[in-house]
């Protein structure tokens, strides 16, 4: 395979890895990690690297689609990446230190758990928390989002949980380069009851932040490579932006199931190279 094929070979997977991480609030680094590693022998740390590269520009692309419609709760963000960005830092200062087996073991056992979770029920996109929450109230952080029947309320729920499972989110984003975009969504969908849409498109919202924290730290070690990286973020870039038309219009329940299809599979195969030393 010659530079060129392999160039547009990555940014096609790319273009579908910006896709779903639009789709679902994922990031895109979920797939992008284990593709590099497992399809294209890339070297884990220069794989995460590049996903956050990537990350940077999936937040940049969709972001910007979802706050113009009205989804994204960027009074949640904004308050929220204070506690994602101090783990992402955490995050990326620990994976300089780790074995390259061990992260991605990390890695799937993660993305499992996530997987399980996106899998449970719950109950319907309507039948969000109508309950005022003193800490969100005091915040401003309750806010409402569009749909068939018009603009819906909703309150957030459970503000000082949600914050630490953000910081434990930053510190994934920056040990597995992956945005943590999973960890963001079931931090806001299950443990502070926003609406799954607006989950998602507000992890869109703050993926990029939570990247840039510790994309530095990998580009001072050296991690970041721009021959693959380019090919990344532009095929992200074009898939995020296409995932944020189609988002509009797709189903809560589908969006799930694609949700916990892809981060189980992802899980399987990272484990399973990690404990047979396959990275």
């Amino acid at each position: 395979m010659d530079v060129l094929q392999f160039t547009l070979l990555v940014a096609a997977g790319s273009f579908g890895a910006g896709l779903l991480g639009s789709l679902t609030g994922l990031g895109g680094g979920v797939v992008l990690v284990p593709m590099l590693t497992l399809a294209f022998g890339v070297d884990l740390r220069y794989a995460i690297g590049s996903s956050l590269v990537s990350v940077i520009a999936t937040s940049s692309g969709a972001a910007s689609s979802y706050v113009r419609e009205g989804y994204s709760n960027i009074r949640v963000g904004m308050f929220l990446e204070i506690a994602t960005s101090i783990g992402a830092l955490f995050g990326a200062y620990l994976a300089t230190r780790i074995p390259t087996a061990a992260i991605a073991v990390i890695f799937g056992l993660a993305l499992l758990y996530s997987a399980w979770d996106s899998f449970r029920s719950r109950k319907d996109e309507g039948d969000v928390n109508t309950t005022p929450n003193p800490i969100a109230v005091a915040l401003r952080l309750d806010s409402s989002y569009p749909t068939q029947q018009g603009p819906k309320t909703y309150h957030v729920q459970a503000v000082p949980l949600g914050f630490g499972m953000m910081m434990g989110a930053g510190t994934l984003s920056g040990l597995l380069g992956i945005g943590s975009g999973a960890m963001k969504v079931l931090a806001m969908d299950r443990a502070m009851k926003l609406p799954f849409k607006v989950s998602t498109t507000t992890s869109n919202f703050m993926i990029g932040v939570t990247a840039a924290a510790s994309a530095g730290i990998y580009f001072s070690k050296g991690y970041i490579d721009p021959g693959l990286s380019m090919p990344v973020m532009l095929g992200v870039l074009a898939g995020s932006m296409l995932g944020a038309r189609i988002l509009m219009r797709a189903q809560v329940r589908t969006l799930r199931l694609v949700f916990g299809v892809v981060l189980l599979a992802m899980a399987v195969q990272m484990i399973y190279s990690g404990v047979s030393g396959k990275l």
